[in-house]
């Protein structure tokens, strides 16, 4: 590995530590303490966003759990660089909404197209009434309810344009894009997946009631859960190997193919930005961050990372088909992902390549003359066809039968399925 790479990954694997994490968070209390300032956390609520009407109705239990000042935010949509495939976006989140409204408790119905927009301004509105009277918690999930079902939402005469632009604005200053997001000490958490991160946090702080429930608003479900006798069914795996979250994925991907007897199916794709759809530096970002608090929970090592965006992944990508061949496919993923995510390998050159092949168990003597083809293009585009046929652009991704789902906190959708009889 040249100098350059080397350093790089280096400075990713400081960048992402916990140690880092700590003394930031470390340095924030004490600014906080010296400032006598409160425990302040920042919500940002994004009117037709299902997943802002999730967190709306858990936001009054977060108030109630911990002595906390809680400042409500309104935000437009995310910029276009953020949601380059607006429409899908839209369908699929209400349809992920919906799912995960059943799972942890909540409730939304997916109307099956996002309400017009003379709703969305008179819920804004009133959304916008509600934080001026310092009413948020308790009428934003009527409000959302009424939106969402397509009800008309209390007539208020003052817009919130204004309040939507300083939201907006609030949130581009902090670093982010997204609604459903909260904000406390220099750390983002998006939606209820996130939300019992925020919620430790507070917990070690101190910050918790005496009187509040220990368990979290949403605990995230183990994946697997369980074994179950042989399903005989394919589990699709829709893979990039430029995405941190695909490779913490991996081993519980395999694990939950092995737990429920199902024939595991790898399905590459070209990294987003190899398809031409950006992902800007404050994207990316969140996601390295959020990345290495989800490996850390799942304790997966995560941080020194040689990207490997161009000419690695198609190196990698040439050999996969071949190492299916061998029945070392799985094996070859998890090897080329962990090499390059958590070790710092250079996939561009021969010895980082050598490194990876020989720890999936297979002969680099004979790769080497496969490395750097370009068979695997046609399965790539097919692949991707059929991810975006099923409303889905991102990986990882899922499909089990007619059950499709992106995202390595979706599993457990997986597994719900798997579960079920074949009918």
């Amino acid at each position: 590995m040249s100098l350059k790479p080397a350093l790089v990954s280096r400075i990713a694997e400081h960048l992402t530590g916990e140690s880092r994490l700590l003394a930031r968070r470390a340095k924030a209390e004490r600014n906080r303490i010296a400032a006598r300032a409160p425990h302040l956390v920042e919500y940002f609520h994004q009117t037709d966003d299902p997943y802002s009407h999730l967190a709306a109705q858990v936001i009054a239990d977060v108030a109630e759990r911990f002595d906390i000042v809680l400042k409500v935010h309104l935000v437009g949509p995310p910029p276009d660089w953020a949601a380059p495939e607006r429409e899908r976006l839209e369908s699929y989140s209400r349809r992920d909404a919906e799912r995960l409204a059943r799972k942890a408790g909540l409730s939304f119905k997916d109307p099956g197209a996002q309400p017009a927009a003379e709703q969305c301004h008179l819920a804004e509105a009133a959304l916008a009434a509600a934080i001026a009277d310092g009413a948020f918690a308790a009428r934003a999930p009527r409000i959302g309810e009424a939106y969402w079902s397509g009800r008309p939402a209390p007539s208020i005469d003052t817009g919130p344009t204004s309040l939507t632009a300083a939201g907006d604005a609030r949130r581009d200053t902090l670093g982010h894009y997204l609604g459903a997001t909260f904000y406390y000490g220099g750390e983002w958490y998006w939606g209820i997946d996130r939300l019992h991160y925020l919620e430790a946090r507070l917990t070690e702080l101190g910050v918790r009631k005496p009187q509040a429930a220990d368990a979290p608003i949403f605990a995230p479900p183990a994946v697997p859960s369980g074994t179950a006798p042989q399903t005989g069914r394919e589990l699709h795996y829709y893979l990039s190997f430029r995405s941190p979250y695909t490779y913490i994925a991996a081993a519980r991907a395999k694990a939950l193919a092995q737990a429920y007897g199902a024939d595991l199916k790898l399905r590459f794709v070209l990294p987003m930005v190899m398809r031409g759809l950006p992902v800007p530096r404050m994207k990316s970002g969140y996601i390295t961050l959020d990345t290495a608090r989800e490996a850390r929970r799942l304790g997966v090592p995560f941080g020194r990372i040689a990207d490997p965006v161009g000419r690695p992944v198609e190196r990698g990508y040439s050999l996969l088909p071949w190492a299916r061949e061998q029945g070392r496919g799985i094996e070859y993923c998890e090897a080329f992902l962990t090499h390059v995510w958590s070790r710092g390998v250079d996939a561009g050159s021969d010895k980082g390549m050598k490194q990876i092949v020989e720890a999936a168990g297979l002969d680099w003597q004979f790769a080497r003359d496969l490395v750097g083809n370009d068979d695997w293009r046609p399965e790539a585009e097919a692949n991707r066809t059929e991810m975006m046929d099923l409303g889905i652009w991102g990986v990882p991704s899922f499909r089990v039968g007619h059950v499709s789902t992106w995202g390595q906190d979706r599993l457990w959708l997986i597994e719900d399925e798997l579960k079920q009889p074949q009918s």
